[in-house]
């Protein structure tokens, strides 16, 4: 269980630079993501997950997989699309923003979704089940230590938030989907550096120091 679930992001005290930041990047997020640099102790991933307790309301579309927000019909999923088209809605609901996180453990099928397995032996049928990709669509992706991130996880990214979208070819399924993101990333330099290209998405970037919680 993450002992910081809950924690108010006010409760911060100090760190100035870095808890600008991370609310500039829910404000715009057209800024770019944020990366957190700094030893450990700095409280940087503490500061990122209390972010739930402040995230806005949105309303999004209320049987999507992928949230597609009603005020960007531009930024609608096939299937929300073809709906809208056609005149049957979509539906909404008002849901918060969330911080989804990928563990630098994670595989590529669950970051970017893959065949529901489950549906698959029970029925016949292949069917996408979305991943950490889908969740992130409209929200904040979080990698801790993301200069430890593997390779292959790193040019995922990079793709996604060039493009955003995700382009899923794999086992029988072809799924395209909205996955615009603000990505927000924290690493302890002591570690090793980021790639260059990783680098270049975020539009900014913060070296903590010591601070109290």
């Amino acid at each position: 269980m993450n002992r910081f679930k809950g924690f108010p992001f006010s409760a911060l005290v100090g760190q100035e630079e870095m808890r600008r930041a991370l609310v500039l990047a829910v404000v715009d997020p057209s800024l770019g993501g944020v990366l957190l640099r700094g030893e450990k102790g700095t409280a940087k991933s503490t500061a990122v997950r209390a972010l739930s307790s402040i995230l806005p309301l949105r309303e999004v579309s209320a049987d999507c997989p992928y949230a597609c927000p009603l005020d960007s019909p531009e930024r609608f999923c096939p299937d929300c699309a073809s709906r809208r088209a056609a005149g049957e809605g979509p539906a909404g609901r008002l849901e918060a923003m969330r911080v989804v996180e990928l563990p630098l453990g994670a595989s590529e099928d669950r970051l970017i979704g893959s065949l529901d397995l489950g549906r698959a032996l029970a029925s016949g049928e292949r069917r996408f089940e979305p991943g950490l990709l889908a969740k992130a669509n409209g929200n904040l992706l979080y990698v801790d230590e993301i200069n430890l991130l593997e390779d292959h996880l790193v040019d995922v990214l990079l793709d996604s938030a060039a493009m955003g979208v995700n382009h899923v070819e794999r086992e029988g399924v072809s799924v395209t989907h909205p996955a615009r993101f603000s990505l927000i990333g924290s690493m302890n330099p002591e570690e090793g550096e980021l790639r260059p290209q990783l680098l270049d998405r975020f539009g900014l970037s913060v070296e903590d120091r010591k601070s109290v919680v």
